[in-house]
């Protein structure tokens, strides 16, 4: 893929300062810029770069004056960040716009495939499922018994989706996501071992959700797990057997949490976090990284940490004591010198 000065400025509604037909062909770092490449400068911290930089063209801020001559072509735009993202977003399209049902793949001959699909090599499609337009499936995926797929559904190489679930508009799961896995159930016996309970429920992911590579959500005993609208699930994530996520939750890398607790809208989760079973998180709530949450959270929008998880403050009011714990030990050893010669002084 290969445009000019003049094309990209006009994509982002800028303007051209240097060479309009200069091309480029890929994207760089300003700092690692070379002929061909495309970057932008919006941290200031860089900005010497852009006096150095073997970039072909940089995009920047309407507002960044020059203090010396740029080898390079400008392009000045309202915000130079945003607009690169943007063009980061439409190269990523670009670079994923795939079509057609490569072959080998099984495709059941009862399940009804949407409008423009692309179905990778190696990709099993049982029976009675339903998927929307405009699907990505990639290579090495695995479709189950009535599966329902919406419209704009991305699956990466290697993404399982058991039978029954159903997935919404606009998700994108990563490699290796399994999506209705067996919740962790089982019944212990009277000789110590352990009978499987059966987990006939599934999972339901709702619109503009996007799943980490590896990451799992198991299917519900009964009813539902739900990952509702717009929650973001990084990599690496466990999401037990009827657990509830709210809208536009996010939850950071190997965090887990335990069966049937519901979190409510826009909570944040750290990495490693870990969540106990059977309870509810207010909405809005905050875990700083590797906290044990093991009780209801009932006030919205409050910040935890520690484990188990306290008030943000608290936990960092408490960081400050424990740090102080030798310089305190020292002090309380001194006073117990001086009450003990104090103690002998007053037997003399």
């Amino acid at each position: 893929m290969q445009f000019t000065a003049k094309d990209i400025a006009f994509m982002l509604n800028g303007t051209v300062e240097g060479d309009p037909l200069v091309a480029v062909n890929h994207l760089a770092k300003i700092e690692e810029g070379n002929t061909g490449s495309l970057s932008f400068l919006a941290n200031p911290k860089y900005e010497p770069y852009l006096y150095t930089t073997n970039a072909s063209v940089v995009i920047v801020n309407n507002s960044q004056e020059l203090t010396a001559p740029v080898n390079t072509t400008l392009i000045r735009v309202e915000n130079a960040y945003g607009a690169f993202s943007l063009l980061l977003e439409k190269y990523n399209t670009i670079k994923l716009n795939k079509s057609g049902i490569e072959q080998p793949s099984f495709i059941h001959s009862s399940a009804k495939i949407g409008e423009e699909p692309y179905i990778g090599a190696f990709t099993y499609i049982s029976q009675d499922v339903v998927m929307g337009d405009n699907c990505k499936i990639y290579p090495g995926c695995y479709i189950a018994d009535n599966v329902k797929l919406g419209n704009n559904v991305t699956l990466f190489p290697g993404v399982k989706v058991y039978f029954d679930c159903i997935i919404g508009n606009d998700v994108v799961i990563h490699s290796g996501a399994i999506i209705g896995s067996d919740g962790f159930g089982f019944a212990p016996n009277a000789n110590g071992t352990y009978s499987k309970v059966a987990q006939i429920g599934n999972v339901v992911i709702e619109d503009n959700v996007e799943v980490g590579a590896n990451t799992t959500i198991d299917r519900a005993t009964m009813g539902s797990t739900y990952i509702r609208k717009g929650a973001k699930l990084d990599n690496l994530v466990q999401i037990a057997h009827n657990v509830e996520l709210g809208q536009n939750t996010v939850i950071a890398a190997q965090t887990g949490i335990a069966g049937s607790t519901k979190l409510g809208e826009n909570v944040m989760l750290g990495g490693q976090v870990g969540v106990v079973g059977h309870i509810t998180i207010a909405k809005g709530t905050q875990v700083q990284a590797q906290s044990g949450v093991s009780r209801n959270i009932t006030e919205e929008g409050k910040k935890w940490a520690g484990s188990p998880a306290i008030g943000y403050t608290a936990d960092m009011r408490s960081n400050v004591v424990v740090s102080r714990l030798p310089e305190l030990e020292k002090r309380v050893n001194e006073l117990e010198k001086i009450i003990t010669e104090l103690r002998k002084n007053s037997d003399g």
